[in-house]
């Protein structure tokens, strides 16, 4: 009878506590806006259509994700790597950004600022110390406790993508995604959004510069309805009269790029590599990117040059009045980042 007693409480209490772990995510759970309005600026800089303008964009894997790295979300067995690697990959992020401060603009995807997987480190802080750039970030993964994987669960979480930008806009905007995981998958998941910067250019139209990441742990569906919604977004912005351009983490290839251009694909059953459609944005819309270089690497082994599958899933998106005069991957061999940086030089066209 004392046993029966016994694994009753027992029962009873890990029922209370998983109960109670439940109420405190839902009451914590990041349910932000649909449109966040993060900064607004009465004396914008204006952009003359004649400069040469320059956006590096780099998921910089929140200093956790170096060539030492697997990942057990994508089939790895690590949740993070030690403190000392990410600090030395945060310290050679910022170096690189540095060396490359001459950009009129830069994106970066999950940077973190308060994440158990990182170390607790304030990336934005280290990010932004140096730089009189303008800086907006917008959080996509704000959650309070991660309970997976149960071995050694992820914790804490705080992040969110960051746009720096030598011109001061006339907003920035955080646009939520539509479409959640299901419950109660979504409490302990992303927030997927785009952050959009205006700029006033000199013949009265704006410059729309959009920072994205889609999802990717997904059966396809949400990285669905995220792409229709950018592209009406995008669209509408066009018909304006306005310059488009987007950068970041797609998760997916260009169109019509061959997926295993840089090795098989591993098969992830969390992961499946696609194209966008050919035919998803009209034809004079111009995909760009460098198809000599992958952006990504699988995390479902450390980095083995040769062995482990690569991919290209970063890449930009401009309107027909935006002209594409240079563009490459920066091929930092995955040393600090399961991504490498990517970097265009464009001009809007009067």
């Amino acid at each position: 009878m004392k046993t029966l007693i016994y694994l009753g409480v027992i029962l009873g209490t890990v029922i209370l506590l998983f109960g109670g772990f439940i109420l405190y995510s839902m009451l914590t759970w990041y349910d932000p806006p649909q449109k966040l309005t993060l900064a607004e600026n009465a004396k914008p800089d204006p952009i003359n259509c004649d400069s040469t303008l320059s956006v590096l964009s780099w998921n910089i894997g929140y200093a956790g994700l170096g060539d030492d790295m697997d990942f057990f979300y994508d089939g790895g067995k690590k949740v993070r790597g030690s403190y000392e690697r990410t600090v030395v990959n945060l310290d050679s992020i910022s170096h690189f950004l540095k060396q490359n401060s001459s950009k009129s603009f830069t994106l970066i995807q999950e940077i973190d600022l308060h994440s158990r997987r990182s170390y607790y480190l304030n990336e934005l802080n280290t990010l932004t110390t140096e730089t009189s750039y303008f800086s907006s970030l917008a959080p996509n993964y704000v959650v309070g406790f991660v309970p997976v994987p149960p071995s050694s669960p992820m914790g804490q979480v705080n992040s969110g993508i960051m746009t720096l930008s030598q011109y001061l806009p006339t907003n920035s905007i955080r646009y939520a995604y539509p479409g959640t995981f299901g419950w109660p998958n979504r409490l302990f998941n992303l927030r997927r959004c785009m952050l959009v910067n205006r700029y006033p250019t000199s013949n009265g139209k704006e410059l729309v510069l959009i920072n994205s990441h889609m999802s990717a742990f997904d059966d396809g569906s949400l990285k669905k309805r995220e792409m229709l919604y950018l592209k009406e977004f995008i669209l509408i912005e066009h018909s304006l009269g306005n310059y488009v351009v987007v950068g970041g983490d797609w998760n997916q290839s260009p169109p019509n790029f061959p997926v295993t251009r840089f090795g098989e694909n591993f098969q992830s059953e969390s992961f499946l590599l696609t194209n966008i459609a050919e035919d998803f944005m009209p034809a004079d819309w111009n995909w760009v990117f460098d198809p000599e270089f992958p952006t990504n690497r699988y995390l479902n082994e450390t980095y083995t040059p040769g062995h482990t599958f690569r991919c290209l899933i970063d890449m930009f998106l401009v309107s027909p009045n935006v002209e594409v005069l240079h563009n490459k991957t920066i091929d930092l061999s995955f040393r600090n980042s399961d991504h490498n940086p990517i970097e265009m030089n464009f001009r809007l066209i009067k």
